[in-house]
C-alpha cells in the first residue's frame, strides 16, 4: 500500500533511475575495459563472494534471489574460467564452499573501479546541492535495498 508521500510515480521513477544507472554502467565498464566480457551475473556472484567469502551454491542462489541451479551453472562457468575457487566445507566434508581466486578479485577490483570512476566524474559534474541530496540519500537506499532483499528472502 503505498503512503501518502510515496505512491506509484515515485516508487516508478525510483525504479527507472536504478534501471537507468545499471544499463549506464555496464555499457561504460564495457568502454572503459574493452577486454571485460565478463556477464552482469557473474559479476554480481563475485560481488556477493568478495563480501561474503565461503557460501556454498544454495546459500549463494538465497542471497542472490536466483534458482539454485542457475548458480549452479554459473559457479561451473566461473570456476572453469578461474575467477571462483571451490573446496570442501571443513563443517561438512560433501558441502561445497566458494571464493574468490587472485584472478576474480583482480577482476571485480578492475570492474568496481571503472564503475567508480565513472561514478566520480558524474557526481563532479553535477551541482552541489545534488551531490549532497545524493549523498545524504545512500543511507535510506541501503536500508531500502535491505528491506527488498529480506523480503525476497521472506519468499524463498
Amino acid at each position: 500500500m503505498d503512503s501518502p508521500d510515496t505512491g506509484p510515480g515515485e516508487a516508478w521513477g525510483l525504479t527507472d533511475v536504478i534501471t537507468r544507472l545499471r544499463r549506464t554502467l555496464r555499457a561504460g565498464v564495457r568502454d572503459e575495459l574493452p577486454w571485460e566480457a565478463l556477464p552482469m551475473a557473474q559479476v554480481e556472484l563475485l560481488q556477493r563472494l568478495a563480501d561474503e567469502p565461503g557460501l556454498g551454491v544454495s546459500e549463494l542462489a538465497q542471497r542472490q534471489n536466483l534458482a539454485k541451479n542457475t548458480v549452479s551453472n554459473l559457479v561451473a562457468q566461473m570456476a572453469a574460467s578461474g575467477l571462483l575457487a571451490r573446496r570442501a566445507s571443513e563443517a561438512d566434508r560433501r558441502a561445497v564452499v566458494l571464493s574468490l581466486t587472485a584472478d576474480g578479485h583482480s577482476r571485480l577490483e578492475h570492474w568496481q573501479q571503472a564503475n567508480e570512476k565513472r561514478i566520480r566524474r558524474a557526481l563532479a559534474s553535477l551541482a552541489a546541492e545534488d551531490q549532497d541530496s545524493i549523498n545524504r540519500a545512500l543511507p535510506a537506499l541501503r536500508a531500502l535495498a535491505s528491506r527488498m532483499e529480506a523480503d525476497a528472502a521472506g519468499d524463498a
